[in-house]
């Protein structure tokens, strides 16, 4: 066994992590990683083995008392030395004392489970070319996400989120080549995504609504935003309506991971949550 050491990853370790989730086949956006390294550049480690790379994991904090564990990974070739095992205990330890969340795939939630994660509901990811789309409901128009005030923005994703993210969401919403549409009724938000490209179908995330009837209008302007191809949404399984929607597009679920969490489950507004911002970052 070789000499096997933690650290921080470069920026092009980054890149790195992005190619093997890719290789996962999770599907990751092209420039997700210049929206993850704002959300906290310190948080992603990196796993070398006799100075090569074979793994990786992210421990992103969010304000004073969350975290987000993301992009566990180890190579094939090394998989079952106990490398693994390191990254997940330098990730812990960077989150210590804060309520943590993640998203699992199946064949790692038992592991989790040991680790003291309990599964609080499942995102579905959901995939295809929309059948059809769905003009705003009366009274609601769609206007581009840049627009608005960040200070605006900001709020309404705090509503879903466990923690302000104001750097992250500034790059998610801004980097090159993605779209974001929020839905404003009397000069309130009432929904917010974004679509971005990514190595396979573009992905949508978040989407935020007060109702079906406002995420179906977003989904289906993103939708035809990034070219009227495939797209995809990780959808909260607790989210009836959501479901519905996804259904009544004629998307195809195509991938599971269970949201876990160690300690209490974040008080937000569930309900409008129709599709996750990020597997990777929560």
């Amino acid at each position: 066994m070789g000499y096997f050491e933690v650290r921080g990853a470069s920026v092009q370790e980054i890149d790195l992590m992005r190619d093997w989730a890719e290789e996962e086949g999770w599907n990751p956006g092209d420039s997700d990683r210049l929206a993850f390294t704002a959300a906290d550049p310190q948080g992603f480690l990196i796993g070398r083995l006799d100075g090569e790379p074979v793994g990786c994991i992210s421990a992103v904090r969010y304000g004073t008392g969350s975290g987000f564990i993301g992009f566990y990974i180890t190579r094939p070739e090394v998989r079952g030395q106990g490398y693994g095992i390191r990254l997940w205990r330098a990730g812990m330890e960077r989150l210590a004392g804060r309520v943590v969340g993640l998203d699992g795939v199946v064949e790692q939630q038992e592991n989790y489970r040991r680790s003291g994660f309990v599964r609080s509901w499942n995102n579905v990811r959901f995939e295809g070319p929309p059948t059809h789309g769905a003009a705003p409901p009366q009274g609601v128009v769609l206007v581009d996400g840049r627009s608005l005030p960040m200070g605006q923005l900001a709020a309404y994703d705090r509503r879903f989120f466990p923690e302000a993210r104001d750097a992250f969401l500034a790059a998610w919403v801004g980097l090159p080549g993605r779209a974001s549409l929020a839905a404003v009724r009397d000069g309130e938000l009432c929904g917010f995504g974004v679509v971005r490209p990514c190595s396979g179908a573009s992905r949508i995330g978040p989407l935020y609504a007060a109702d079906a009837e406002v995420a179906e209008s977003l989904f289906g302007a993103l939708a035809t935003a990034a070219g009227g191809g495939a797209v995809a949404v990780d959808v909260p399984d607790h989210n009836g309506p959501a479901l519905k929607m996804a259904e009544r597009l004629g998307l195809s679920p195509s991938f599971e991971a269970a949201r876990m969490y160690v300690g209490p489950v974040p008080d937000t507004e569930q309900a409008g949550v129709f599709g996750v911002t990020s597997l990777e970052l929560g």
